[in-house]
């Protein structure tokens, strides 16, 4: 029989995007058995593809051969259904290496956080990320956060390397997000792949889709999927109604709860997990969790959120 190689990432990412969190046990190892489960369970209702060991999964605190125990469980668990995208970051020497992890245990795609420790020009940034795309088959997905920030330019470069399929944003500066997509589309690109990379990237997801970012990150899908897919199907019907009880109601009140403490898009989520029936351990230092009344609020609002959707 003949084999035929999978479509395109971009052809592939279709539907909700399932971040799940690292599950570790009580001595703060990891976890492979409830991470199954947790996985299990939260494909069973359809995500598009699951993002493995990426920054609610706490990727900067596992060792590489946990971060390798990670991609093989993920891998095994999508069975092929839908596409796993690894996290990889640090230096360009690093990020080869947990390149070559990830595309030894199958994966299909990179999600390539920012450089960690250093205050690169764009000159640099260029010469980063083209060692790596010349080092792996892997598709990458570029992350803008915290202090790194593209130029358009530098991004419309970038997206001419065949197998730098997308950018991620997690800055929230709408302004370069759309000079950065209007780049990329005017250099001739084709199927290049935006996504919303905010904190409860759903609450700020219609102001991206408006400027030409379809894809987001959902973290909310751990704790709250019947929520998460709620606000999905509403934005891709077109229904308002929803989508103002869902942000009026759930997403401005758990987004101020999760601003009270850094962390929280973690810590908080992972806490929510573990109410929710799934014994995914603690965060690891030097991540904390969160205050109990914090989460009790959190568990509230779910509560209150449903008996309005209901």
């Amino acid at each position: 029989m003949t084999e035929h190689p999978a479509p395109p990432l971009a052809r592939r990412l279709d539907g909700l995007l399932f971040f799940p969190v690292t599950a570790f046990d009580a001595a703060g190892r990891f976890d492979a058995g409830a991470y199954r489960a947790h996985l299990d369970a939260r494909l069973a209702e359809g995500p598009g593809a699951v993002f493995a060991a990426c920054g609610t999964g706490e990727f900067p605190a596992l060792a590489p051969d946990e971060y390798a125990a990670v991609l093989d469980t993920a891998v095994a668990a999508a069975g092929g259904r839908v596409p796993v995208v690894g996290g990889t970051g640090y230096g360009t020497a690093l990020a080869r290496a947990y390149a070559r992890a990830a595309e030894s245990c199958g994966a299909d795609a990179l999600l390539v956080l920012p450089p960690a420790g250093v205050d690169a020009d764009q000159a640099g940034l260029l010469r980063h990320y083209t060692a790596l795309a010349e080092s792996t088959s892997l598709d990458l997905i570029l992350y803008q956060r915290d202090q790194l920030a593209f130029t358009p330019d530098t991004v419309a470069r970038l997206a001419q390397i065949p197998n730098i399929v997308g950018f991620k944003d997690g800055r929230g500066d709408l302004d370069l997000m759309l000079r950065i997509v209007s780049a990329v589309r005017t250099a001739g690109v084709e199927d290049f792949l935006f996504f919303n990379g905010m904190p409860t990237a759903e609450a700020t997801q219609q102001a991206y889709r408006a400027i030409g970012v379809p894809l987001y990150s959902s973290a909310v899908f751990c704790f709250a999927p019947d929520l998460a897919l709620a606000f999905h199907r509403a934005l891709e019907q077109g229904d308002t109604a929803t989508l103002t009880l869902l942000t009026d109601t759930f997403l401005r009140p758990y987004v101020e709860l999760r601003r009270l403490r850094p962390g929280y898009a973690v810590s908080l989520v992972k806490a929510a997990t573990r109410a929710a029936g799934h014994p995914v351990g603690e965060v690891r230092a030097p991540l904390s969790e969160p205050d109990p009344a914090h989460v009790a609020t959190l568990l509230a609002l779910l509560e209150r959120t449903r008996e309005a959707l209901a």
